[in-house]
């Protein structure tokens, strides 16, 4: 694609001159009529028989002080938000609070061989209306919808220098027949629906105030404190949860100290608390064993008679703590088959497998 050029007259901030034109070796049928009509509106008889003459009559008209074109119209306010008056006759409202700006430019280029458009250039009287509004009427709304920050008012400033910098080096680019809206004095309107592209892109010059993005706090989170050298015998071993330790009989537990009345009142308060005052709980085991010896003694006697918990409770307060033998008594004496288990007389063997054998 061969590269968009325009000439010097179309850049920002120069003064009108001339239009650059460019015709084909053949001109548009459609170019000869349009400029036969203006020359017999204009009542000039000037032949166009010819590539230049077609461009002589061109260039005169185009360059004509009065060759200003129509592009398009828009409505905007004529105060701030806050300033517009409010009515409940929605034509009052229009009369008061809304004007009507006519976008209007002039022809700086016609291409006629490679790209066959025509480049039009806003007029300095447009550019000023549009800045004008921009600084009175747009700046304030959009400064208005946005928080205020350290730097707003800078902000604000080269938003409204930027629209400046837009508005002169803005250029309207469309196909060369819209030339066929041209009237006798050199002006003329866009046709075929084209002032709804020069309308969106005029208003999207307007750009909002943007603040500025948020800052993204770093987020400090604690470093995880490891186990230190003083306590690494402890950091690992498992926790008994409450309810474990709640559920834990409380006949399995030996108290740690000889004062057996206060564990023998907290387990009473515990079952207390529990309501089972009437319950039957079965007869535990004694507490009390005799110390092992080679004598075969009969086994234990242990009671049958049902046990409520006050009397269990009782008989855990006044029962005596049993002397265990060290395993040092134990083993000096003589393990032998002569050693009681439950009644029998191991030594008695042989006669037991001589009656079996008889």
């Amino acid at each position: 694609m061969p590269p968009l050029l325009l000439p010097s007259s179309a850049a920002a901030f120069k003064t009108r001159s001339a239009p650059n034109i460019v015709l084909s070796t053949k001109v548009d049928p459609w170019l000869t009529v349009t400029l036969k009509r203006i020359n017999q509106e204009r009542r000039i008889k000037r032949p166009l028989n010819s590539v230049p003459q077609h461009f002589r009559c061109l260039t005169e008209t185009l360059s004509s002080t009065s060759a200003i074109w129509t592009l398009c119209s828009l409505i905007l306010p004529k105060a701030p938000e806050s300033e517009l008056r409010r009515d409940d006759n929605p034509l009052v409202e229009a009369l008061f609070n809304y004007q009507m700006i006519t976008i209007e430019a002039y022809i700086v280029h016609v291409d006629m061989v490679s790209q066959n458009e025509v480049a039009f250039k806003l007029t300095p009287e447009t550019i000023e209306s549009l800045v004008e509004y921009h600084k009175d009427i747009h700046s304030v709304d959009t400064a208005a919808a946005t928080w205020n920050w350290s730097e707003k008012e800078v902000q604000l400033k080269k938003l409204q220098e930027d629209f400046v910098q837009a508005a002169n080096r803005y250029v309207y680019r469309t196909n060369a027949m819209a030339l066929e809206g041209l009237e006798e004095d050199g002006s003329g309107e866009l046709l075929s629906g084209r002032s709804d592209e020069v309308r969106s892109a005029i208003m999207g010059l307007f750009l909002p105030l943007l603040p500025p993005p948020p800052r993204v706090v770093d987020v400090v989170r604690p470093t995880p404190l490891l186990p230190s050298s003083t306590a690494a015998e402890n950091w690992w071993q498992p926790t008994m949860s409450h309810s474990q330790q709640t559920s834990m009989d409380p006949w399995r537990v030996l108290p740690s100290s000889p004062n057996t009345t206060s564990s023998a009142e907290s387990a009473s308060s515990m079952w207390a608390s529990m309501s089972l005052n009437e319950i039957q709980l079965p007869s535990p085991s004694s507490s009390f064993s005799e110390p092992y010896s080679n004598e075969c003694d009969s086994p234990p006697q242990f009671s049958s008679a049902p046990m409520t918990t006050a009397a269990y409770t009782a008989s855990m307060s006044m029962a005596p703590i049993p002397q265990l033998p060290l395993p040092s008594t134990i083993l000096q004496q003589q393990c032998s088959a002569s050693m009681g288990f439950g009644g029998f007389d191991w030594g008695r063997y042989q006669d037991l497998s001589i009656s079996f054998a008889m």
